[in-house]
């Protein structure tokens, strides 16, 4: 079905107020809510999750654990709709929080959307490479643990990740 664009670019506007929402109050049910019933989620490192419960069991518990839990925002860095078929196409990037130091980190992903309508998403795939998220969160965690704030979530990641820290 196709979309005329003002709905589709509020539809995305929307998507990217509440996802600013989840981040400020640290409480990731209204992500989920932003789906379909029946909607997909394809994450390239965790794999697929069906329906909208699906992806809430998976945001809380991923966005309430190190690495996630030190994202300050997903902003998008740019992005393209496709009308006729009810695509969004973002970029997102994932900065962390300062490690103390001042330092930035962050690694960005390709967010795939396909509108449903009311303001809902019947699809989502977030395209990137694993490896970049884990070499920016580690740098973080040396970054941090050099500032003397490396907090215990993220040493015992770092630990289990195999770059040094946990005693």
């Amino acid at each position: 079905m196709p979309w005329s664009r003002a709905e589709l670019e509020e539809a995305f506007a929307h998507y990217q107020r509440t996802v600013s929402r989840c981040v400020e109050r640290g409480d990731w049910n209204g992500f989920a809510d932003l789906f379909t019933e029946d909607a997909t989620y394809v994450e390239h490192a965790f794999g697929d999750f069906d329906g909208r419960e699906a992806i809430r069991t998976w945001v809380t518990r991923t966005m309430s654990a190190f690495p996630g839990s030190r994202m300050t925002a997903f902003p998008a860095n740019w992005y393209v709709i496709d009308e006729d078929r009810g695509w969004v196409i973002c970029e997102i990037d994932n900065p962390m929080e300062d490690p103390g130091d001042g330092s930035e980190h962050a690694a960005a992903n390709i967010t795939i959307l396909h509108y449903a309508g009311d303001n809902l998403w019947s699809r989502e795939e977030d395209a990137y490479n694993p490896m970049n998220f884990l070499a920016a969160a580690k740098k973080w965690c040396r970054a941090a643990e050099a500032a003397g704030k490396l907090p215990d979530d993220a040493r015992e990641w770092l630990a289990r990740m195999g770059g040094q820290p946990a005693a």
